[in-house]
């Protein structure tokens, strides 16, 4: 047999690219069993073939396979072996394809095959060294494990290589188990292996392999860097505006940050003590101090809690918590003033809670607390005489909440059993700040609807009475009056959705939340005064006028309270008539206000509501006499003859009046004098300076904001006071030109993670509008793209890329409270905007060509075949009338066509560093992400860029849960 003859045939094969079967077949006669220097020569000649042209590499491998398969599995054939390895020297660090995909899927299984193979090798060769079988002396044995873990090393060192088996692994889950079990095998046949340096280099090899299937979740966590500002603002601002949120939707929040950030565990739990110890030190006296440290003390232990399943182990969380603590009590200076502020050892009650949850051991509990006591011996007196009797919040708050579950069940019980039992648990509770504090317990620990439910039901239940006493009478109308001003004051301090039922076809809507709905003065919501709500049965209207003009006191025997709220309304509107005419003079009207508020609050509380409607209809000089019968009602009665607990409902009602009456007030310029209690009821109101433009204001607040480098509960308030004056596009268009401006790195990207953390305030609509308005008019418009240079690029696409990750991870679950609160505005129709039909000339591709200049730069997608903006999204049939999934397809549609246009320039640069984002923050895999909606031919486009041409790019910004996916990636990685 003549050597040339298996050249010749060798170069045949390649030129005809024959089948697996043809190569078998015709090679048959060059492969004579025994035959073992033959090999050599196919090396030989396949060595010399690759010299000529390009590599035909999927060919070489194939022939490799049929070589493994055929006969080279007597790993005692020494010299077959070494051939072989040989072979694999010829492509290990070197492997391209530029063929079609489905076969450079092929080579992906062929280099899978052939690291089964050389792992069963190495395998072969360690175990045949350690039983001493060899012919030679030990080192010959020695040598031919070194060669194959040689060759294991050089084929597995490469990223390129790994991506392809990563592929692989997901092609054929079968031959990858069987990689897994070889590994084992090996493992424990070099556990016993005297080389300590072939040992390690194994290790090596089975680390990179175990590598393989997560090469794509390691991310290097930033440990330069010890405060995250957007921790903190998303940790105040869910305390400030949304204790009654469910606690899942802010660990996901937390948990996106954490990933986009790389942020070390115990930084980041640091980062959410540091927060909540800031907002109990500057929350408002009063509800939002509650507030605050209910939030702290039972929402936050239970956010932790779940926490710990996203993150590591039990074990190492509970460490990571710890050494949170121990950075925590070097913050001496902070804790010091929130335990002056709450008068007590606000860090003793947190670390007590964290101990109670299983967030800590008993061992560090108790150094921690040593520690802390210890500190605190050095700090500034805490108690001065007037505060030493002051009971410190954390306590009454964690005590609070066993006390709200056993009112629950106090109020589940039959009402009409032990009305007197009831009233006096009710009586209790508005007592002091008792009712604040069993709220915010409540609303912390997610029971404040079923509470709310409850008084619901109960204010149903007395709406009638039927054969009763005077005394019976009376419990019943302060169990009418003390749930509806219940009910009030937990609409207005927490939103009225609290209050709301979920709706159920049929079922009668109970009088309270029908009353809320129609005729309960909110922030932005605009009444009607001759809305039918207030125009109710006229003969019920008059028999109310005539009590409360010629009684001396209200009846409470067989009164319906529920109908005397809804007819008081028409009933101020006739004796306002009959005032402003002569009619009633000033003391009649002192009389009847007096009736109305001496001895249910609620009838005071629901004429206020109509006056304050019908105040907004009325000129300047119309107002007077509304804005006299408001103080009227409003000013304290000095009369013995009121029912129990009468300066205790009075205290709420004067509250809720103040919070109904306050925009009506701000805009007639009028004020009131709302009896005080000592404490602000409305922190948080009139912040923005009168006679400035609203612009001026965002812009000011913002520099203060990036200057300090943090958000404080107080301008979160005013950010949430303008995006809902000015509107969503108004709010986050501004923004973005102040980051745009930004020209010094560290401020840019302070910056971003600040708006970010801002944006949450309505994060859904502000990213539709970022990326469905304000990044495709900078993108196409270039007279703009200059903004787009870095610094500020970098950052705005940083921020595009956290919104939308962010509101997509989320945007299938409930918008929260303070969302629903806002009144929503219709930004754009997103479905004229995005047409469904590719077809179609949307408005977004119409902007696409809108310069001339660059009508040719830039070609539309839609011009383009389907296949061009097929997607992963359209393979998993994703709902495309969504607004946010129209946004996001049409974005990823525009980048495609930036990056296959002919033209470079800043709006190149700045989807580059949009993908690289993207990249950065994402899991393994993508399937679910926003990456979903790249169409797949942007895969290619991408991998020219060179910051883009790697392995693990292209990797990850393929869906690798479909075969096209795979299929694409593949191709691209082959020809990298």
């Amino acid at each position: 047999m003549k050597v040339v003859n298996l050249k010749q045939a060798i170069l045949q094969a390649w030129k005809e690219r024959w089948s697996d079967y043809q190569w078998a077949i015709n090679m048959k006669k060059f492969f004579p069993k025994g035959a073992t220097w033959d090999i050599l020569n196919l090396a030989e000649a396949l060595l010399e073939q690759a010299m000529i042209g390009p590599s035909p590499n999927p060919l070489i491998l194939s022939y490799l396979k049929y070589a493994i398969s055929s006969q080279f599995d007597d790993f005692s054939r020494d010299l077959c072996v070494q051939a072989l390895l040989d072979i694999m020297d010829m492509f290990c660090d070197r492997l391209s394809c530029h063929g079609k995909a489905e076969e450079c899927i092929g080579l992906c299984r062929a280099l899978l095959s052939a690291l089964h193979w050389l792992l069963r090798c190495t395998a072969a060769s360690a175990e045949r060294l350690q039983e001493g079988v060899e012919a030679g002396p030990p080192a010959t044995g020695e040598k031919q494990l070194a060669m194959c873990l040689q060759r294991l090393e050089n084929t597995l060192s490469s990223t390129k290589n790994r991506a392809l088996l990563h592929i692989a692994k997901l092609e054929e889950a079968s031959s990858w188990t069987a990689i897994e079990h070889s590994l084992l095998k090996l493992g424990e046949i070099l556990a016993n292996l005297s080389n300590p340096q072939l040992r390690s280099q194994a290790e090596q090899c089975g680390t990179l392999i175990r590598s393989i299937p997560t090469m794509l979740s390691v991310h290097s966590e930033q440990l330069h860097k010890t405060g995250f500002p957007t921790v903190h603002a998303v940790v105040l601002l869910e305390g400030t505006m949304n204790l009654t949120g469910e606690t899942q939707p802010l660990v996901e929040q937390l948990m996106m940050v954490k990933r986009m950030q790389h942020i070390p565990t115990p930084l980041f739990v640091l980062e959410i003590w540091k927060a909540c110890f800031v907002g109990l030190i500057e929350s408002p006296e009063g509800t939002e101090e509650l507030k605050w440290t209910a939030f702290t003390y039972l929402k936050i232990p239970q956010v932790l809690v779940k926490l710990k399943k996203y993150c590591h182990g039990d074990k190492d969380f509970t460490e990571d918590v710890n050494c949170a603590f121990e950075f925590l009590l070097k913050l001496t200076p902070l804790l010091d003033k929130a335990d002056q502020r709450c008068n007590c050892d606000c860090t003793n009650f947190l670390l007590q809670e964290c101990n109670k949850q299983g967030l800590l051991s008993e061992t560090n509990f108790a150094n921690l607390v040593a520690k802390r006591s210890a500190d605190r011996e050095h700090a500034p007196q805490q108690k001065s005489s007037e505060n030493a009797n002051i009971q410190p919040n954390p306590g009454l708050i964690l005590r609070a909440e066993p006390t709200v579950t056993n009112i629950l069940k106090t109020m589940d019980a039959d009402h009409s059993k032990s009305p007197e039992g009831l009233l006096g648990v009710l009586g209790h509770m508005l007592s002091g700040k008792s009712l604040d504090l069993l709220l915010a317990a409540a609303a912390a620990t997610g029971k404040l609807k079923s509470f709310a439910r409850k008084f619901i039901n109960l204010n149903e239940f007395t709406t009638h009475g039927s054969g009763e006493s005077t005394k019976t009478a009376s419990v019943r109308a302060l169990l009418f009056d003390i749930s509806f001003l219940m009910l009030c004051h937990v609409a207005q301090t927490y939103g009225s959705e609290v209050i709301l039922s979920e709706s159920s076809t049929g079922a009668e809507v109970p009088f309270f939340e029908t009353w809320m709905q129609t005729c309960m003065p909110e922030e932005g919501k605009i009444l009607n005064p001759d809305h039918p709500c207030f125009r109710p049965d006229s003969t019920k209207v008059e028999s109310l006028v005539a009590l409360l003009n010629n009684s001396s006191e209200m009846k409470l025997v067989q009164m319906k309270w529920h109908e005397a709220c809804l007819s008081i309304s028409a009933a101020i509107l006739e004796i306002l008539n009959a005032w402003e005419n002569g009619v009633l003079a000033f003391e009649s009207i002192q009389k009847i206000t007096d009736n109305i508020k001496g001895k249910v609050c609620s009838l005071a509380v629901c004429a206020v509501a109509w006056l304050v409607a019908h105040v907004r209809m009325l000129g300047l000089d119309e107002r007077e006499k509304s804005l006299q019968m408001i103080r009227q009602l409003a000013g304290p009665l000095y009369s013995e003859n009121t029912l129990q607990f009468y300066n205790e409902r009075v205290v709420i009602m004067n509250s809720i009046l103040e919070h109904m009456c306050a925009d009506v007030l701000q805009q007639t310029a009028t004020q009131i004098k709302f009896p005080s209690t000592g404490v602000d009821t409305m922190p948080y109101w009139n912040l923005l300076p009168p006679k400035r433009p609203i612009k001026e204001v965002l812009t000011d607040i913002f520099a203060k904001v990036l200057e300090k480098g943090w958000v404080d509960s107080r301008s979160i308030h005013i950010f949430d006071t303008l995006l809902h004056m000015g509107g969503v596009y108004w709010f986050c268009n501004n923004l973005i030109k102040e980051l745009l401006k930004e020209t010094r790195k560290e401020h840019t990207l302070r910056a971003v993670e600040l708006l970010y953390s801002i944006f949450c305030l309505d994060m859904q609509q502000v990213t539709l509008v970022l990326l469905g308005h304000i990044l495709p008019g900078l993108l196409t418009d270039s007279s703009k793209w200059h903004s787009l240079m870095d610094p500020p690029g970098t950052a705005l696409a940083k921020l595009a890329v956290w919104c939308a990750l962010s509101s997509y991870s989320s945007h299938k679950g409930q918008a929260s409270s303070r969302q629903k609160k806002r009144h929503r505005e219709d930004i754009e129709d997103y479905i004229s905007l995005f047409p469904l039909d590719d077809m179609q000339p949307s408005k977004l591709m119409r902007l696409l060509s809108s310069n001339e200049d660059d009508a040719n730069i830039l070609s539309s997608p839609t011009d383009r075949s389907m296949n061009s903006s097929l997607s992963a999204s359209q393979l998993h049939t994703v709902n495309m009338r969504d607004p946010l999934n129209r946004v996001l397809a049409n974005l990823f549609l525009l980048i495609s066509s930036i990056l296959g246009s002919r033209t470079a320039g800043p709006h190149t640069q700045f989807v580059q560093w949009f993908m690289e984002e993207c990249v950065d923050c994402l899991e393994q895999g993508s399937r679910g992400s926003i990456l979903q909606f790249m169409p797949f031919t942007t895969v290619s486009e991408l991998v020219k860029v060179s910051a883009m041409s790697s392995p693990k790019v292209v990797l990850a910004i393929t869906d690798l849960s479909l075969p096209l996916g795979r299929q694409v990636a593949a191709k691209a990685i082959a020809a990298l």
